[in-house]
C-alpha cells in the first residue's frame, strides 16, 4: 500500500473515530429526554391552573368544574371555615359566590414546583368588590394550591387560602 492511500485510510478513520465518539451517548439522550418532559409537565399543569384562576375571574362554574380533580376529593381551606375535602363542596361554594356578579378577581401565579405527578403553586389573589358595608373592599390574599395528574392530565386538588392584608371590618 502506498504512503498516500496509507495516509488517507487514515484520516477517513480519524474522522469515522470522531464523529462516533462525539455522538450523544444514551444517558445524555435520556437526561434530554427527560428534561423536555418536565417543561411539557410545568407547561400543561401551568396552563391547567391558569384555567382555573381564570374560570374563577370569569365566574365560570362549568369550566371551573373540569379543572378540579375527577377523583371527588378536593381539600379547601379558607380563613374562618371549615375544611372540606369534597370537589361537591367546593363547588357549592363557588354556585353560591358566582350569584354576586360585582366583585373581581386578580391573579399572578408567583411560583410552581412540577414533578412527574404532583406540583403544587402559590398564586397571588387580589378579590375587589365595590361596596361593602358602604366602601370599596380588598382582599389581597396567597393561596397555595396542589395540583395531580390523573391519567395523563392536570387537575387542581387542592385550594388554601390565607388574607395576606384586607380592609378591615367596619372600614
Amino acid at each position: 500500500m502506498n504512503a498516500q492511500l496509507k495516509v488517507i485510510l487514515a484520516l477517513l478513520f480519524m474522522a469515522f473515530f470522531s464523529t462516533a465518539c462525539s455522538s450523544p451517548t444514551p444517558q445524555k439522550n435520556e437526561e434530554e429526554s427527560a428534561a423536555i418532559k418536565a417543561s411539557h409537565n410545568k407547561e400543561a399543569c401551568k396552563k391547567l391552573l391558569q384555567k382555573h384562576l381564570d374560570a374563577v375571574s370569569n365566574k365560570d362554574l362549568e369550566t371551573l368544574k373540569s379543572t378540579l380533580t375527577p377523583t371527588g376529593d378536593f381539600y379547601f381551606v379558607m380563613p374562618q371555615s371549615e375544611i372540606t375535602s369534597k370537589v361537591e363542596d367546593f363547588v357549592k361554594v363557588h354556585e353560591q359566590w358566582f350569584q354576586d356578579t360585582t366583585w373581581t378577581f386578580d391573579t399572578k401565579i408567583l411560583m410552581m414546583d412540577v414533578g412527574d405527578k404532583v406540583a403544587y403553586a402559590v398564586v397571588e389573589i387580589v378579590y375587589r368588590e365595590p361596596e361593602r358595608n358602604g366602601k370599596p373592599y380588598f382582599n389581597r390574599m396567597a393561596v397555595s394550591y396542589g395540583l395531580r395528574k390523573i391519567d395523563g392530565n392536570w387537575y387542581v386538588s387542592k385550594d388554601h387560602a390565607c388574607s395576606l392584608e384586607k380592609t378591615k371590618a367596619g372600614e
